[in-house]
């Protein structure tokens, strides 16, 4: 049957749900996916067996297992996102949440006196980002942050109200998938009270922060496609949402962020580490596809076709294309084969991907998962539309969903 003209957009399973979803909101990450998808997910399940998400991304997956008691880990390839993560799936005292409100106070009374200011990170034009007051504020603000006394939790909750505070204070647009900057250099700031905003963004991060957590999340940096049981351990139930093959790059919308905190020194390390994540296009990602060649280790009738299909579109792209949307599929192949090393028997997994389009050619990704699954040796494999993804109609979000045996 077909399925898609009675599915909706469903903004609420989306990030934009997590807006306004506590210390799910903390920051905005366009790629995660929504808190209420995964929560529908672990009420299916009665059991307190451990929860996995092998791409964390901000920790949705994490958050939502430790609020209801489940133990769970999560991993990235990301530091940034396995720091943030971290901090956001950790209970906080009283006395950490007084301290961090006091550290507040004083940091904006002596930034700029008491502490040197932090240089500017090596942003690309990065006069598009701020202007020249609002940079001025961020540089005595972050080098207040970094010299001042306080503990690990402390700084990581002020950190977070930094990189909440350098978003609004930016020229940085959300007006569709990612970034994009507004017109003009918003130099009609000068009435802008910077460190409101910044006391604003403490006291949103310190409200999440009062929410006891029973059960902390285990974060640890691993790249997905290398999962062992002997570092991580086995579990009964995976919720994940991986990149999807659709050249969306998470550094990209992650690189004010990870420039500011010291993730990232140049432009080329961007690279670098997305070409290491799976679905990766950023910079050297991209130009790096040219010389890669698949192990064939996975086969699959309708990947041959639709690859050949879109290297042979009318594009100067398309033979890169082409060998993204298979490196892709190889990657996340790794991913599932190595997964099994790392499941209980009868554990249940889910992943949350959407399918994509080349040059009209139809990537049938949801498909290409189950055969993935079938392969690996899983069972009660079930493909479920849950959204569409925007006004195109072949764009669709599924829960591919099976059985480890």
């Amino acid at each position: 049957m077909n399925v898609v003209p009675q599915l909706k957009q469903r903004a609420d399973y989306t990030h934009r749900y997590n807006i306004h979803s506590g210390r799910h909101g903390w920051l905005r990450l366009t790629p995660a996916y929504s808190v209420k998808v995964v929560e529908e997910v672990i009420e299916n399940y009665n059991y307190q067996g451990r929860v996995l998400d092998p791409f964390c991304g901000s920790g949705t997956t994490a958050l939502c297992a430790a609020r209801r008691g489940l133990e769970s880990l999560t991993t990235d390839i990301n530091p940034f996102l396995v720091w943030l993560a971290g901090a956001k799936t950790r209970s906080y005292s009283h006395d950490e949440l007084n301290a961090t409100r006091d550290a507040c106070d004083k940091i904006l009374a002596g930034m700029g006196k008491n502490w040197p200011s932090a240089d500017a990170p090596p942003i690309h034009k990065i006069e598009r980002w701020w202007s020249e007051k609002g940079l001025a504020f961020l540089c005595a603000l972050k080098g207040a942050i970094d010299n001042y006394e306080c503990s690990d939790p402390t700084r990581n909750l002020l950190l977070i109200s930094f990189c909440r505070t350098l978003i609004k204070v930016s020229n940085a647009a959300f007006n569709h998938q990612s970034m994009s900057f507004k017109e003009g250099n918003n130099e009609l700031d000068l009435e802008i009270d910077h460190s409101s905003i910044f006391r604003s963004d403490v006291d949103h991060i310190l409200q999440g922060s009062s929410e006891t957590i029973p059960v902390e999340s285990s974060v640890i940096l691993q790249d997905a496609r290398y999962l062992d049981e002997s570092s991580i351990g086995k579990f009964d139930l995976v919720i994940t949402s991986p990149p999807y093959a659709n050249r969306m790059s998470y550094i990209r919308e992650l690189r004010p962020y990870m420039y500011w905190l010291g993730y990232l020194k140049e432009a080329r390390e961007a690279g670098e580490l997305d070409w290491l994540a799976i679905g990766g296009t950023w910079g050297v990602a991209t130009s790096r596809l040219n010389d890669w060649t698949a192990a064939h280790e996975y086969k699959n009738e309708h990947l041959d076709t639709v690859i050949k299909a879109i290297s042979q579109a009318e594009n100067k792209h398309a033979e890169t294309l082409s060998r993204y949307v298979h490196k892709y599929c190889e990657d996340i192949f790794a991913h599932l084969s190595s997964l099994s090393n790392v499941l209980n028997s009868k554990a249940r997994v889910h992943y949350i991907i959407g399918n994509s389009t080349f040059y009209g050619n139809l990537v049938k990704v949801e498909e290409i998962y189950a055969d993935m699954m079938k392969k690996v040796g899983f069972s009660e494999i079930d493909i479920r539309a849950i959204r569409k993804r925007n006004s195109k109609k072949e764009l669709i979000e599924f829960d591919v969903s099976a059985t480890w045996p």
